[in-house]
C-alpha cells in the first residue's frame, strides 16, 4: 500500500479547530481514500485581515490506487 501526502492550509475567522476542519472538509471533497491528517503549523493573519484569520497548515495522507 502506498500513500501520498499533500499540504493544505485551512482558514477560519472562528478558531484553529475550525481552520483544521476547513482543510479536512476540502480534502474529503476533492480527494479519494483520505486516511489521516497531521496539523503541522498554526498561525493568525492580522496584517491584511479585517478580523483575525486563524490558519492551520495540515498534511493530508491518502492512499494511492
Amino acid at each position: 500500500m502506498v500513500f501520498k501526502k499533500i499540504t493544505l492550509i485551512g482558514t477560519s475567522e472562528e478558531s484553529f479547530e475550525a481552520a483544521v476542519d476547513d482543510a479536512i472538509n476540502r480534502a474529503e471533497e476533492t480527494l479519494e481514500h483520505v486516511q489521516w491528517v497531521e496539523v503541522t503549523h498554526q498561525g493568525v493573519e492580522i496584517a491584511t485581515a479585517e478580523d483575525r484569520e486563524y490558519q492551520a497548515e495540515v498534511e493530508v495522507a491518502f492512499k494511492i490506487e
